[in-house]
C-alpha cells in the first residue's frame, strides 16, 4: 500500500469515526489515594476521560477532632496531585477532594486515610502449595473502584513438557482486602502460561465486570456449583488433556457464579471429543498436545460501541480466532476466523501468531482489529493482512513514531536466521519500516526513554543485536538497558521507566546506564514466571495517570500495591479510560505478559491527548 493511499485511508477512517458512536466503558470514581513519602503525603486522583478541560479541584484534610482544612490556595487546574508537606500519617487524618466547573461544585470524593506503609496490603487466602501469579482488574462490585482477580498457580507445565499439573484457581479481592470468591477450574484444565487466559471486563454493560475463561468437566464456580461431570478425569498418562468436552464460561464478577457455559470454539477436532494423535497432527502439526493447546484471549470493541470477548487456539501452524458477545444473559458466537477453513486467502495467515496478542484500532474507523502477531484480523472476522513474518515472542503497538500517521508495531521473531528478526512496521499494512537480522530473538521492547529523540526507543536481546534504536532504526546508544520485558510510568516526567520483575529502573540516557529507583525486593516482593519476569500486574488502577505495581510477597501471604509518591506537573486523564490501554490491561495476563500502551504518542514532546470517545456505565 503506497503512503498517499494509506494516509487517505486513515483520514477517511477518522472522518467516519463519528458515525460509529462512543465506546461503553466502566464508571470510575476519583481513585483518591494518599501515599506517604519522605516529604509528607502525596495526594493523587484521577482526571476522568469524560471530564471537560475546565474541571478543577480543591484538596481538604480532616484532622483529628473533625476540623477541616483546605490545603490548596488557588483551585488546582493543571495537576491531579498535591503534596501535603511534612505531615506524618496517622489513622485519624483523612483527605478528600472537591471537583468544580467554574465555581459550581460537581462532586465530593470519598474520604481516604493515608497509607501507614509505602504500599496497600491485600491479604491472600493462598491455597496450600500455590503461589499468586498473574492478576487482572475490573469493577466486580459496581462501586467505581477496581477489584483484583488473581490466578493462583501450583505445579505447572509448558505445553512441550509432560507431567501432571495442579488445578488452576482464581480468587477475587476488593482493594479493602475483602475476599469475594474462589473458582477452581479443576483437573481437566492444565496449569501453565499457555492454557488459562482469563478475561475480566464488563462485557454486557451492566456496570459490573464479568470473568470469562475456558472451563471443563469438574470446574467449580464461586457458589460451589460444578460444570459438567465432577468425577471425570480426562488426563492421559503424560498429563496432557486431549479428550473430553471443552467449554467457555462467563462468571459473575460479584459472586463467581456461572452465568453461561457453551462449547469452546474451536474444538480440538471438529468430529470427535477424543481425537487420535494422527487426527491432531493433521490439524495442528503435532499429536502429543503442544500446538493444539496454545490459547490466547482478549477484549475488543468490534462494533465500536460494546465489548466482545476474543478467544483463540493455535498460532505455530493452524490458528482459529473466535469472537463472542455477552448480551442480556446470552453468550453468542459472532464470528470465527480459521486458517484451515479451505479458503485460499487464509493460507498465508498460518503460523503468524505470537505468544500474545494485542487489540488496536489500526485503521482508525472506531472499531478494533485483532493484532495477532504478524497478522491482523478486521473487526468483522476477515483477514486484514498477513505480513508473513511468522511467529514471535513480543510485540508493542502504539503511536511509536508520532511523525507518521497511524500506529506502528515493534516486533521480534523467533525463527533462526530471520532477515527481519527485530522490526518496526506499519500497523495498518504490515509494511516493514526498518529491521535487523538475528537468530531466535526472545525479548524486545519499544518505549520512550530518551528525550533527545522524538518517538519511542527500541531494543532487543538476540544474536548480533546491540544498542538502542530510535524510531528510524538508527543506533543512538551502543549500550542497552538491563531489561526489555515490561515498562511502567512511575516518576514525574513523561518518559517511561523499566519494570524488571518487581524493580523499577530509569535509563540514564546521558551515560547509557540503567539506574535503580525502586527496589521491590526491599519490600519482600518476588517476581512471577521465570524469564518472563513480571509482577502480578502493572496498571493505572489508583490516583493519577502513573501506574501501580502489584506483586506478591515471597511467602505468598499478601499482594502489595505500590503507587508512586513522586509529584508530577503533568495532567493527563486516567489511562484506564483510554480504550487501547484499558484493553491492554485485560490481556496483560495472557501467555507472555507484555506492557500496556496508549493509542496516542506518550513521551517527550507529546501533546495533551484528546479525550476519548467513551460513555461510562454505572452499576444497574
Amino acid at each position: 500500500m503506497n503512503n498517499s493511499f494509506r494516509v487517505s485511508m486513515v483520514l477517511l477512517s477518522f472522518i467516519s469515526f463519528s458515525t460509529v458512536g462512543q465506546r461503553q466503558m466502566e464508571h470510575l470514581d476519583r481513585g483518591l489515594v494518599a501515599v506517604p513519602s519522605h516529604s509528607g503525603v502525596l495526594l493523587s486522583w484521577r482526571l476522568l476521560g469524560t471530564d471537560p478541560d475546565a474541571i478543577s479541584f480543591d484538596v481538604f484534610k480532616v484532622e483529628r477532632g473533625g476540623a477541616t482544612q483546605k490545603l490548596n490556595h488557588a483551585r488546582l487546574q493543571n495537576t491531579t496531585n498535591f503534596l501535603d508537606i511534612g505531615i506524618r500519617t496517622d489513622n485519624d487524618t483523612r483527605y478528600f477532594i472537591q471537583t468544580f466547573l467554574g465555581n459550581v461544585l460537581q462532586e465530593e470524593s470519598k474520604h481516604v486515610i493515608a497509607w501507614d506503609k509505602p504500599y496497600l496490603s491485600i491479604p491472600l487466602r493462598t491455597p496450600k502449595g500455590y503461589t499468586a501469579n498473574d492478576a487482572s482488574v475490573g469493577d466486580l462490585t459496581g462501586d467505581g473502584r477496581y477489584d483484583i482477580v488473581v490466578h493462583f498457580a501450583g505445579r505447572g507445565k509448558d505445553n512441550s513438557q509432560k507431567g501432571h499439573t495442579d488445578e488452576p484457581i482464581l480468587h477475587a479481592y476488593t482493594l479493602d482486602g475483602e475476599f469475594l470468591w474462589e473458582i477452581n477450574l479443576g483437573k481437566n484444565i492444565r496449569e501453565g502460561a499457555h492454557y488459562t487466559q482469563f478475561m475480566v471486563y464488563d462485557l454486557d454493560g451492566n456496570g459490573t465486570a464479568e470473568v470469562a475463561c475456558k472451563t471443563a468437566d469438574g470446574t467449580i464456580d464461586g457458589l460451589g456449583n460444578v460444570i459438567g461431570d465432577k468425577e471425570a478425569d480426562w488426563r492421559n498418562g503424560d498429563g496432557y488433556i486431549l479428550a473430553g468436552p471443552e467449554f467457555l464460561t462467563v462468571f459473575s464478577g460479584r459472586t463467581g457464579e456461572v452465568l453461561a457455559t457453551t462449547d469452546f470454539v474451536p474444538p480440538r477436532h471438529p468430529e470427535t471429543e477424543n481425537p487420535t494423535a494422527d487426527q491432531l497432527t493433521k490439524l495442528w502439526d503435532d499429536g502429543y498436545g503442544n500446538r493444539v493447546d496454545r490459547f490466547l484471549g482478549g477484549i475488543a470493541y468490534l462494533d465500536g460501541k460494546r465489548p466482545s470477548l476474543i478467544m483463540s487456539r493455535g498460532y505455530y501452524t493452524r490458528t482459529v480466532i473466535a469472537a463472542w458477545k455477552w448480551r442480556d444473559g446470552e453468550l453468542d458466537l459472532e464470528w470465527t476466523f480459521d486458517t484451515n477453513d479451505g479458503k485460499p486467502e487464509h493460507q498465508n495467515y498460518e503460523g503468524q501468531g505470537y505468544h500474545s496478542l494485542t487489540v488496536a484500532d489500526v485503521d482508525a474507523d472506531g472499531k478494533d482489529e485483532i493484532v495477532f502477531g504478524a497478522m491482523v484480523i478486521d473487526e468483522d472476522g476477515t483477514g486484514l493482512y498477513s505480513s508473513g513474518l511468522g511467529h514471535g515472542d513480543a510485540m508493542h503497538v502504539s503511536d511509536i513514531d508520532p511523525d507518521r500517521p497511524g500506529l506502528e508495531l515493534f516486533g521480534i521473531h523467533e525463527r533462526p536466521d530471520h532477515p527481519h528478526a527485530v522490526n518496526l512496521r506499519d500497523a495498518l499494512t504490515g509494511e516493514v519500516l526498518w529491521s535487523y537480522p538475528s537468530k531466535d530473538v526472545g525479548r524486545g521492547i519499544s518505549i520512550d526513554i530518551d528525550p533527545r529523540h522524538k518517538g519511542y526507543e527500541s531494543w532487543a536481546f538476540g544474536d548480533g543485536l546491540k544498542g538502542v534504536w530510535n524510531v528510524k532504526g538508527d543506533v543512538i546508544s551502543e549500550s542497552q538497558p538491563s531489561s526489555s520485558n515490561m515498562a511502567i510510568w512511575w516518576d514525574g516526567d513523561v518518559l517511561r521507566e523499566l519494570l524488571d520483575g518487581v524493580n523499577i529502573e530509569k535509563w540514564d540516557f546521558e551515560n547509557s546506564v540503567s539506574e535503580r529507583i525502586f527496589s521491590g525486593e526491599d519490600f519482600n516482593l518476588i517476581k512471577n514466571n521465570g524469564t518472563k519476569s513480571n509482577p502480578c500486574l502493572s496498571a493505572d488502577i489508583l490516583g493519577d495517570w502513573r501506574e501501580e505495581l502489584i506483586a506478591r510477597t515471597a511467602d505468598n501471604s499478601e499482594l502489595r500495591i505500590f503507587s508512586t509518591s513522586i509529584p508530577t506537573s503533568h495532567r493527563i486523564y486516567t489511562l484506564m479510560h483510554n480504550p487501547h490501554y484499558r484493553l491492554s490491561i485485560a490481556w496483560q495476563n495472557v501467555a507472555y505478559n507484555q506492557p500496556p500502551h496508549t493509542d496516542f504518542y506518550f513521551g517527550e514532546g507529546m501533546e495533551s491527548p484528546e479525550r476519548p470517545g467513551i460513555e461510562v456505565v454505572k452499576d444497574r
